[in-house]
């Protein structure tokens, strides 16, 4: 039960560094190949504040996720970074106003069964 607290601390930063990354390219814009990435797109990018923190997100997601695999099985803990579909979902229509469909929130719903199944295991 210990461990569940470091692994859901994990799978949440992942999910936050998703929203940071939209945020962040949202405000950039599209990216295409045919208007210079290098030149124009890549500058804008290594700019921007959210997608900085999005990567310090995703970076101590990472380290946090070592210590996870170093403590317990993996079939276990990656049955929860399922979780982030729910997360990225919740937080996208909160943060972002994406529209969750119905559809999507069954999905959510069996995702997050399973992982429960897996927990109990």
């Amino acid at each position: 039960m210990k461990n569940i607290i470091p692994i859901l601390t994990s799978v949440m930063l992942n999910a936050a560094a998703q929203i940071l990354m939209r945020r962040g390219m949202l405000q950039i814009g599209g990216i295409s190949f045919e208007t210079g990435v290098l030149r124009h797109t890549l500058p804008a990018m290594l700019k921007s504040g959210l997608l900085w923190l999005s990567v310090l997100c995703y970076g101590v997601s990472l380290f946090l996720w070592m210590i996870v695999l170093s403590k317990v099985e993996v079939s276990f803990a990656y049955a929860f970074s399922s979780l982030g579909y729910a997360l990225v979902a919740v937080m996208g229509a909160i943060f972002l106003g994406e529209h969750i469909s119905i559809l999507r929130i069954a999905g959510i719903a069996i995702v997050c069964l399973g992982i429960l199944l897996i927990s109990r295991s």
